[in-house]
């Protein structure tokens, strides 16, 4: 089995743990699962071959499951990256290329390992870490606001118990609809299928602002929110699911130029 080199892990540094759960062990099944019936017939064999038969989804949630094993431990901030509020359309374009220097290191972890996987395409780890932090990037805390820590630190409750504007996010609006991932996978995709050419055609800058845009959304209604629990749910459903189909179709975008 390969290991992702010591020079990309050596740029990192750590973040608080909870951070990391973008999606959620659902969400990123979901995520995995929409892109795997997108592959095309090459990439998927080349994929099978390196990860097992539907290995993306069955690890679609490795990158988090080892934040406890040292060999990785530098890895915790490749999950987020968090930007200040007010960013203009031209300065979000510009981190893509000129990476913050605080906030996390999602931008250049992907840019790092695509690049390990052109040079290495079976490179096991690289593999696994791209199919899951291609998720990360479409949760909106996951680019929240650097203050906050992405939405950590704004206390809410949720159906009268304590969570925080990310967790809402990560994992309990996808919970509160009660399916399996492959149930929820099925639905997303009978659902949004018209998007998919849009989704595919569109540039990383496109995506960014797309996604910040929504982040600023998130924040400016907690502002209002009167703390109901169902008219959260009512109100950003529909958001959350085409972040989700957005995530899954991007995968498969890039898989299949990587492998396809």
């Amino acid at each position: 089995m390969k290991k992702i080199s010591f020079f990309l892990l050596s740029f990192l540094i750590l973040f608080p743990i909870e951070q990391l759960f973008a999606w959620g062990q659902e969400g990123h099944r979901i995520i995995g699962q929409i892109a795997y019936n997108h592959l095309s017939p090459k990439a998927k064999e080349n994929i099978d071959q390196i990860l097992g038969e539907k290995g993306v989804v069955y690890w679609a949630n490795w990158a988090d499951e080892i934040k406890s094993d040292t060999i990785y431990a530098n890895s915790y901030n490749w999950h987020f990256q968090d930007l200040n509020g007010g960013m203009s359309d031209s300065a979000l374009t510009a981190t893509l290329v000129n990476y913050p220097q605080e906030g996390g290191n999602l931008f250049k972890a992907m840019d790092s390992l695509i690049a390990v996987l052109r040079n290495e395409p079976d490179n096991f780890d690289a593999l696994r870490f791209i199919i899951h932090l291609a998720g990360d990037k479409f949760c909106p805390m996951h680019m929240g606001h650097f203050d906050d820590l992405g939405g950590n630190k704004i206390k809410l409750q949720w159906f009268g118990r304590n969570s925080t504007l990310h967790k809402v996010w990560d994992s309990d609006l996808i919970y509160s609809r009660g399916y399996s991932y492959s149930e929820y996978a099925e639905y997303l995709e009978h659902r949004y299928h018209r998007m998919a050419q849009e989704i595919e055609k569109m540039s990383e800058a496109e995506i960014l602002i797309q996604n910040y845009h929504i982040t600023q959304e998130i924040y400016d209604y907690h502002k209002i929110w009167d703390g109901n629990s169902y008219h959260y749910i009512y109100h950003f459903t529909d958001t959350m699911e085409k972040q989700l189909y957005r995530s899954g179709i991007r995968l498969a975008k890039l898989l299949n130029e990587l492998y396809g």
